[in-house]
């Protein structure tokens, strides 16, 4: 194989349904996953790492449905993570059969750290590991991705003498991942220098970086690695993932299309061309960004770039004043540009069904009419208690009913709580159990939420633990929806829910059920031997 032509445009590998579901409490099912993948497509990216196909039935279906689905001729390449194992590699060859451009991603460990505490295999165990696994992935698919974990901390004549073997053995990405998130810029590009100099046939594949955000530095040291000469970022909305996660997608891309001259040259490009330098959509990103915080129920911090509540709003008066006068003084951006519209208000009690569906189609909802009766249904409980209803609201609607038809279980019938500084808090709760049955409770707690989910768990009688109850509101104004996520613990797992209502005790004991829910549902699909341990 000669030298492979480099392409003068960032390629976008988006890993939100495989990093980004490792996030804690991020589980997604099947439905869930395929949504968000539709929605990347309509993003733009240019791989999807559907998941790690081997890791679960549950991700296997996924890679399969969005391999079936998504992965059409003209749609982004679909891949599946395997360790450098022939069963992982296996199943993800099957996952992937449908699609029509399809992706094994190969990795193992080249740190001495993970092979001598982790793998306890010799470097020359591993280099015999790569060749064969590379070569077995080849075997199946054309387009074969290999990442040696933990590189930023490996041996650097060792770290060439593996990529060496991966290429040889038929790789077309070269993945150079920051695991632990531990380098800086200048040193993520000696990094890469130094393998562009040492490894003599990387001219044969595509250079990708992939960075996590442990000490604040992802999008910082993706863009210090496209400098020198990686061309794929891996890469997630909202930057979920592990631990601290990874490089946010709408930084890179905003990044590189805000500073496009700088990044030109970088490129090969004339600083003053105007070809976008990746094929991603901007004015998809906040769409994509709310539908990933939504179905993962994972807020997205106000001060966050690009996508934050705070990231188009200035409080400062000297700020407000030169915007005001030219939008330039103060924003590098047109909030437009990532698909932001103005919060305008734009329906009332008195709105009909047919301008609620014609703007929920304008901001992007395609609803079955079973789920458009049900919102409308909710829009106009809601207008009731409001007299207008933003955007945001009705975003919140949507997602709380499209949930709601998700999760099956328990389901929550009525709710009254009696509170006050002189009152000890009550809650009375009835429920339609899975049986059907109509069962009700009372149990007194320490607040009024608290009460609620006690009488709730007495009725349920499902082990957990709750790990996490928040509260954002929707908009300003005294009447503003609040939006409550609660995350519950069961064993090793977290489950989570998400509710909103004008009433913060009704939307509290709604996303209790939700997650609820997940984690009932998650217990009876075990495996009868995994269900006893699973209720220890």
């Amino acid at each position: 194989m000669g030298i492979r032509p480099q392409p003068d445009r960032i390629i976008i590998f988006d890993t939100t349904l495989r990093d980004g579901e490792q996030s804690p409490g991020a589980t997604l099912n099947v439905e869930e996953k395929l949504a968000i993948a539709q929605q990347l497509a309509l993003l733009g990216v240019d791989v999807i790492e559907a998941g790690f196909a081997v890791s679960s039935p549950g991700d296997f279906e996924a890679v399969r449905a969005i391999a079936e689905t998504v992965g059409k001729p003209d749609g982004p390449i679909i891949c599946s993570l395997a360790r450098a194992v022939r069963q992982d590699i296996q199943a993800a060859a099957e996952a992937l059969k449908p699609a029509a451009r399809a992706r094994i991603h190969v990795f193992i460990s080249t740190s001495d750290i993970h092979l001598n505490y982790q793998l306890r295999k010799s470097r020359e165990e591993v280099l015999a590991i790569v060749e064969e696994m590379v070569s077995y992935a080849k075997s199946f698919v054309g387009d074969v991705e290999f990442s040696p974990m933990d590189a930023t901390r490996s041996d650097l004549p060792y770290l060439y003498q593996v990529l060496e073997r991966a290429i040889a053995a038929g790789a077309t990405t070269i993945n150079i991942p920051d695991t632990v998130g531990y380098r800086t810029p200048k040193e993520v590009g000696a990094l890469f220098d130094g393998i562009r100099q040492n490894v003599p046939n990387i001219d044969q594949v595509i250079l990708s970086v992939h960075t996590q955000n442990d000490l604040g530095l992802a999008t910082a040291n993706a863009l210090a690695a496209v400098e020198h000469g990686a061309r794929q970022v891996e890469c997630t909305i909202n930057g979920i993932g592990e631990r601290a996660g990874n490089t946010a997608l709408e930084e890179i891309v905003m990044a590189l299309e805000v500073r496009r001259p700088y990044f030109n040259a970088y490129l090969g490009r004339a600083e003053e061309s105007e070809a976008p330098i990746t094929n991603i959509n901007t004015q998809e990103i906040y769409k994509a960004s709310r539908m990933v915080s939504q179905l993962t129920g994972m807020l997205v911090q106000p001060n966050k770039a690009i996508v934050g509540s705070n990231a188009f709003a200035h409080e400062s008066g000297i700020h407000q004043d030169g915007v005001l006068k030219h939008r330039e003084t103060y924003e590098i951006m047109d909030a437009a540009s990532i698909g932001l519209a103005e919060n305008q208000i734009v329906l009332g009690k008195h709105s009909g069904r047919n301008a609620f569906r014609t703007r929920l189609q304008e901001l992007g909802f395609e609803l079955s009419e079973d789920d458009l009766n049900r919102a409308f249904h909710r829009f106009k409980e809601i207008a009731d208690k409001k007299k207008e209803i933003s955007d945001w609201d009705l975003e919140a609607i949507v997602r709380d009913e499209t949930q709601i038809q998700i999760e099956n279980g328990f389901q929550l019938e009525h709710v009254q709580v009696t509170c006050g500084d002189c009152t000890c808090p009550t809650a009375t709760i009835t429920l339609v159990m899975p049986t059907g049955d109509i069962q009700t409770d009372a149990a007194v707690g320490t607040g009024p939420v608290d009460a609620v989910y006690r009488a709730i768990n007495r009725l349920a009688q499902v082990p957990n633990e709750l790990e996490e109850f928040s509260v954002q509101a929707v908009t300003g104004g005294i009447d503003a929806l609040g939006v409550v996520t609660v995350r519950l613990r069961h064993g090793d797992r977290t489950f989570w829910g998400q509710a909103s209502d004008t009433d913060i005790i009704v939307a509290s004991a709604y996303a209790y059920m939700n997650a609820l829910n997940r984690l009932y549902r998650h217990l009876n699909t075990l495996p009868q031997g995994e269900k006893v341990l699973a209720g220890q």
